[in-house]
């Protein structure tokens, strides 16, 4: 039995991991444990603005790291988790949020991308239905055989 397989798995489970273990920087950690899990557990759940499909807990990027520090901030000045949310909400909207309230606001976050998904499988299905009833339907008429006849069976000029 060979063991490539398991190889490869832990390659790829490490580099999956890697990217998210860099993101927190030793010096945004809080020194109180209790604080720095809840600043994790609300950076995992508010959204990287410049990535936007990372929290700000997995992403690299400056506005992330800037949101880190704020969230620990609120936490260190006596903010619930609550009250951090929404000071962050309030400066950057609903849309800092992974999974953001649905509200007429949001409608198009929620909703947005199926949508857009059904409307391309009905221009899909309508674009097949008059592909396929072109193809049927695409008997020639009585006159257009005997001019088609007639082209096809004349001599050509002669030079």
């Amino acid at each position: 039995m060979s063991r490539w397989p398991s190889a490869i798995l832990a390659v790829v489970l490490l580099l999956v991991a890697l990217p998210s273990a860099q993101a927190v920087q030793p010096d945004e950690v809080l020194d109180d444990p209790a604080l720095e899990a809840r600043a994790r557990e609300i950076s995992q759940n508010l959204r990287c603005l410049v990535c936007q499909n990372q929290s700000i807990d997995d992403s690299n990027a400056e506005l992330a790291r800037d949101l880190r520090i704020i969230v620990r901030q609120r936490l260190v000045a006596g903010d619930s988790n609550d009250e951090v949310f929404q000071f962050v909400v309030d400066r950057y909207g609903d849309y800092v949020l992974l999974t953001p309230p649905l509200r007429g606001t949001t409608f198009a976050l929620w909703f947005g991308p199926l949508i857009i998904l059904l409307i391309a499988g009905g221009a899909l299905l309508l674009a097949a239905r008059r592909r396929r009833s072109g193809a049927t339907a695409g008997g020639l008429t009585a006159e257009e055989q005997a001019r088609l006849s007639e082209l096809l069976h004349e001599e050509p000029p002669k030079k």
